[in-house]
This record gives structure tokens, sequence and C-alpha cells, in this order.
């Protein structure tokens, strides 16, 4: 079933490019594997077995990650009440709904597809921000869901996640006990540590460059659908500030989840890290949802949300 959230073709353009890349780059990847460890039983099973956990459970992982508990109407009734009408809007499917007791402000969409999907938001978010900008927020993680970019950004991950375990794995299999190995065996491993780091850092590349268009992509949906982009700017805003002053020893664990989020959790506005970085900077988002504003005749102030 089609929402009402804008199309964009140009994120489905790049969702299809990127996985048609990391596609060739998998088969590579398996090709390889099986030539250097001469089993294409053993990884054919493993590699299979780990791409459909992540797949079917990744909704399940993310929230065990990130402390994330289902809660129901009786528990938050104003959070559901705003998922309710924005699910109404957007004529889609209503996620499950949950809540992570976390002070970092925050919120992520996760799923394999709209009927089975989450939206996620901490308890910090929901003591920061005014009502109009919840919706902001909201409206921006189900855009995920409806343009199922969440889906794609779980199978493209996957790849990366699996090369950086081997590398682990070959890492510090030669650590402690390259001395007892046999010389084929270490080639074998340093080869598979090779091929792996290579991967890793093609998919880590391809999967940035999307997770940074899927977010402005949402941001330009959300903005269309609620018809305030400037509450959603006032949160953004909020948000980002606010993550800043968290200690950077409360923001590690979360890190590994940044291309989930709705802001990275992280201290800073990358410099040459934007390259690198899973979200486009603070300014480009802002600068956006200005534009947005000026064509939908509203008040681009961050904060006159109405």
């Amino acid at each position: 079933m089609q929402s009402r959230f804008r199309s964009d073709r140009r994120l489905t353009v790049r969702m299809g490019l990127t996985l048609f890349l990391l596609g060739l780059l998998y088969v590579g990847f398996v090709a390889a594997l099986i030539a250097l460890l001469k089993s294409w039983v053993l990884v054919v099973l493993v590699v299979g077995a780990m791409f459909v956990a992540q797949f079917w459970f990744s909704d399940r992982i993310a929230m065990f990650a990130m402390h994330g508990r289902v809660v129901e109407r009786e528990e938050y009734p104003e959070l559901h009440a705003v998922v309710d009408r924005l699910c109404a809007i957007a004529d889609m499917p209503k996620p499950v709904v949950a809540v992570s007791d976390m002070d970092m402000p925050n919120a992520f969409a996760t799923g394999r597809n709209p009927d089975h999907a989450v939206v996620c938001v901490t308890t910090g978010l929901l003591r920061r921000l005014e009502p109009a900008e919840l919706e902001g927020v909201l409206a921006h993680e189900l855009s995920h869901v409806a343009h199922k970019d969440v889906a794609v950004i779980t199978v493209a991950s996957f790849l990366g996640v699996l090369a950086g375990l081997i590398v682990r794995f070959a890492f510090y299999s030669q650590v402690f006990g390259g001395g007892r190995r046999d010389q084929n065996t270490a080639a074998v491993l340093a080869g598979v540590l090779g091929v792996s780091a290579a991967v890793y850092a093609i998919s880590y590349l391809l999967i940035r460059a999307l997770s940074r268009y899927r977010e402005l992509a949402a941001d330009r949906a959300a903005a269309h659908l609620t018809g305030r982009p400037s509450a959603l700017a006032s949160a953004l805003t909020k948000v980002s500030g606010d993550i800043a002053r968290i200690p950077t020893k409360d923001l590690r664990t979360a890190q590994a989840f940044n291309a989930f989020y709705f802001t990275p959790a992280t201290g800073k506005e990358p410099g040459i890290e934007r390259f690198f970085s899973t979200h486009p900077t603070l300014e480009q988002r802002l600068e956006q949802l200005g534009r947005i504003s000026a064509e939908l005749g509203e008040a681009a102030t961050p904060g006159k949300a109405g």
C-alpha cells in the first residue's frame, strides 16, 4: 500500500543503485571466501544464517541494544496519539511504539517492512520537545518506514557487519594463535583479513552516502506531511545542541546505531568527517527546511511551529 508521504524518485534510485553495487560486492566477497576457505557449504550456511538473522530480527536487535521497550497507549497516551494522527494522515499501518529510557534525546525507526516496523523515542527526547516538535520528529521516522529505506539500510549494512566480524575474528586468530599455525593457514587467514577489510571499507562508504541522502529525504517528507517545517527545524536545533552536551562516554554505545537515528549520537559537528558521517550537517538540514518553509508560506524561523 502506497502511503501519502511524498515519493522520492532520487531516493529510490539511490537505494536501488546501492543495493546493486553491494550485491555485486556481496557475490565477490562470498566467492573470495569460498576460494580461500575451500568450503562453499560452510561459507553459504554461515553467511546465509547471519543475513536471515539480521534482516528478520533487526528490530529486536536494535531495541535490545538501545534498551527500548514496547509501550501501550495507557502508559504513553500522548505519544500514541501523535503516531495515530500521523499514520492516519499518511495512510500507512501504525508501527509498534516503543520508548528507550535514555537521557540522550533521539529517535529511530527499524523493521523489515511497514507492517513489521517499530518507532522508538528516548525519554530524553520526550522531556525536551514541544508537541509540534515531537510530531515533526515522528513524521521523519515514519517516512523512513514508508519509503522502505529502513529495510534497505538494514540489508545494506549486513555486508559491512559481516566483513567487520570476520576482520575481528581473523585479527584475533592471528594475534592469539599465529605461532601455532603453518604458513599456509596463516596465508589463508591473511587473505580473508584483506578481502574482508576491503569489503568493509567499500560498503562503509556506500552505506554512508545513502544514509546522508535518506535523512534529507525524510526531513522533506516530514515537513510536507505536517506542513510545519519550522517545528522540525526547531527539534533538530534543540536535539543537536543537547546531544553535544551529553558526556562522550554516554554516547559511545549509541554510536553503533547512528545510521538509524534522527540525529547522530556525536558531540561535535563533523568537519572533514562529514564525508564519512551517517547524517548531513545540521546546516544542510536547516537550510533545506528553510526553503520548504518559504515554499509553504510558513515563517522560516525555527521554533515558530504554531
